[in-house]
């Protein structure tokens, strides 16, 4: 059974896109829509914007979602998805692709979200960390531990967890979790403490603009991060999605879910190659790929 991936924040490059933009008229008329929606060219950013252009929360994410979603459109009848996932913004994009949201719908709801998490940021300084070479159960119980708001947030591979909080509460843990004989406690060059409550703020209007958008049925099931559990059902994704943005990504389970469930291979869609990694590391043995324009 065939698995596709789709990437978050993180993902981007300077030039992400430009070849689906040159190669492919369907794709070039979907980026330019897309400046239509947005009010700008995000097209040039993405072409040719510097690194701390691309990395702006309100730019990174829906140049992440248009180069995944677009890309997947592009390949045409080789895109036959039996299940699909993305990590955190990544899930809309396997949403799109998977038929549930327009691309139009898509794309604003990408927006309002990178816009009130970029909100949220500047409201109350936070940040992330990666925590290498502890067991979950290490990271979590410490994180309790810490009197300041630190929560356990992208379960990305076994031995790796990043966690996200206040900067205080995130320095406090990093030196706990050294103690705890962590091999590294990485900050990470991020605008806030995504996929924590520091985000409720930005859930609450996105909560709002997802309740007010037409979702259908997906063609195959899509593994939320929320549970890392495989929904069709458009009630649970809707509430899945908004819980997502305080919730962790549970992106550990979500692979070995669908391993479990009969996924042979998997295909990352979108800029760069971090999920295939990923993957690798959940089980060496799984065949990864990446989609290529058609």
């Amino acid at each position: 059974m065939k698995a596709y991936v789709f990437p978050g924040q993180g993902a981007q490059f300077t030039g992400m896109g430009k070849d689906l933009y040159d190669r492919s008229a369907e794709a070039k008329a979907l980026f330019e829509k897309a400046n239509d929606i947005l009010g700008f060219r995000i097209t040039d950013i993405m072409f040719n914007g510097t690194e701390e252009e691309l990395k702006q929360t309100n730019v990174t994410q829906p140049a992440i979602f248009l180069h995944s979603v677009i890309l997947a459109k592009t390949l045409g009848n080789d895109f036959q998805p039996d299940m699909v996932a993305g990590h955190s913004l990544g899930e809309f994009s396997a949403l799109v692709a998977a038929g549930a949201l327009s691309f139009e719908d898509g794309l604003r709801l990408v927006a309002i979200r990178a816009n009130a998490m970029q909100k949220a940021c500047e409201i109350r300084p936070s940040t992330m960390a990666a925590i290498l070479g502890l067991d979950d159960f290490t990271v979590e119980d410490t994180c309790q531990m810490i009197a300041e708001i630190v929560v356990p947030a992208n379960y990305n591979c076994p031995g790796q967890l990043v966690i996200s909080g206040t900067i205080e509460g995130i320095d406090k843990a990093c030196e706990k979790l050294l103690e705890k004989g962590a091999k590294r406690a990485l900050k990470l060059n991020v605008g806030g403490a995504f996929h924590s409550p520091l985000m409720e703020l930005a859930r609450v209007e996105l909560q709002a603009a997802i309740e007010e958008t037409n979702i259908q049925e997906p063609v195959c099931p899509v593994y939320q991060n929320i549970d890392a559990h495989p929904y069709k059902d458009v009630a649970s994704i809707k509430h899945n999605l908004i819980a997502q943005l305080t919730g962790a990504v549970r992106w550990t389970q979500t692979i070995e879910a669908m391993i479990h469930d009969g996924a042979t291979s998997f295909t990352e869609v979108g800029p760069g190659n971090v999920l295939q990694g990923l993957v690798k590391k959940v089980n060496r043995s799984i065949e990864t790929n990446s989609a290529t324009v058609a």
